[in-house]
């Protein structure tokens, strides 16, 4: 970590730091600020902080603010805190309940690197006149001969590729990811050393904007009309039960169907928003081995358009890679096909690409269309 720059000594080298107020990115400003380098830190309010004050697990608002600042004062950098509110909002909240009213399962975590905290902060960092803009993600960058290359991290349980594959070639160039080779127990002695007010402090969860986990709360806050009624079917069409809207179930949900002595034995299968059903039926039913994508992003280098490449791949930011072979497009989308079938592929999650260790890309998980859309 002592040459982050090429060619630049780190006391002529500007580090932009993007400070959560949560022990892995206090930990890098720290790192950063030790190793001599001119350290900024910077944090984004992503919303509301007086409604957050007293959220635990948060991280962008109320008293994380407040902590970012204390760990900026230790370890005697400069500090900013800018309001990206509306953008976050924007950018990620109305995104993330629209794929709710579609009958998706959105991952807003990778929708906020993908815009905020890495489009816009990287914006800033430049604006300030950084040489590069370092994180806390647990994943590591790597530079070989032919370009700089995304990895896994050394902790694979704390790996958060699954989460930064939207990450661009051009933002690869720019970030830096100084925790990438530390297990989380390295960094908290880390935060120990320092003394760091939030040495101590839990982990935050992945979705930090909703309160006690209760995303169809957040749903129904923007989208009031997304808890309008329909009917659970079975595959054949015949009608089990009725539901209090589809923002409610997720592609593979077991529990909470509310069809008495039936409920153990059917998974949600799939959900048809334009029918306002949420279709049931066996495990079995949730196997498949095609995947469809869309919005691709590929880190793997010159590829031809239609070739087909042998990887590994995860449907699931909790499942391990398995194998497959990927067939990219000109028109930015992809087909998968597992070796192997997968239960309860959910369309807006991500499909991330892997060579070994290597990050190679990935993309948005597309729900299947119905008859009556396909007419």
């Amino acid at each position: 970590m002592n040459t982050l720059v090429t060619h630049k000594a780190p006391e002529e080298t500007r580090i932009v730091v993007a400070m959560s107020g949560g022990v892995d990115s206090s930990v890098t400003a720290a790192l950063l600020a030790e190793q001599g380098y001119d350290v900024v830190g910077v944090t984004l309010q992503l919303y509301d902080h007086g409604a957050a004050v007293s959220k635990k697990g948060a991280c962008c608002a109320g008293q994380d603010i407040a902590d970012a600042g204390r760990v900026a004062e230790t370890i005697g950098i400069p500090h900013y805190v800018l309001n990206y509110e509306s953008r976050f909002r924007e950018d990620v909240i109305d995104v993330f309940a629209d794929a709710y009213v579609r009958g998706e399962t959105p991952i807003p975590c990778v929708l906020c690197n993908q815009t905020v905290k890495f489009r816009d902060l990287m914006g800033v960092a430049q604006d300030l006149g950084a040489d590069a803009l370092a994180t806390g993600h647990y994943i590591r960058r790597v530079e070989t001969e032919d370009g700089v290359e995304l990895h896994r991290a050394a902790d694979e349980t704390k790996d958060q590729s699954y989460f930064l594959f939207a990450t661009t070639g051009e933002q690869l160039d720019y970030l830096r990811f100084p925790l990438g080779e530390l297990t989380k127990d390295e960094t908290r002695k880390l935060a120990s050393r320092f003394d760091l007010p939030v040495a101590a402090k839990p982990d935050s969860q992945d979705i930090c904007f909703v309160p006690q986990g209760r995303y169809a709360d957040v749903v129904l806050k923007i989208r009031p009309d997304a808890a309008e009624a329909g009917d659970i079917v079975d595959l054949d069409g015949a009608v089990l039960g009725q539901h209090d809207g589809i923002i409610h179930y997720t592609i593979g949900q077991r529990r909470g169907l509310h069809l008495d002595a039936a409920e153990d034995a059917l998974y949600v299968i799939r959900i048809d928003p334009e029918a306002k059903q949420v279709i049931v039926g066996p495990r079995e039913a949730l196997a498949t081995t095609t995947v469809r994508l869309n919005n691709v992003n590929w880190l793997g280098g010159d590829v031809s358009g239609g070739a087909i490449i042998d990887c590994e791949v995860k449907v699931r930011s909790m499942r391990p890679p398995v194998a497959a072979s990927l067939r990219l497009l000109e028109d930015g989308s992809a087909t998968v096909e597992l070796a192997a079938a997968e239960h309860g592929v959910a369309p807006g999650q991500a499909c991330v690409f892997y060579d070994g260790e290597r990050v190679l890309g990935g993309g948005w998980i597309q729900r299947e269309k119905t008859s009556t859309e396909a007419a």
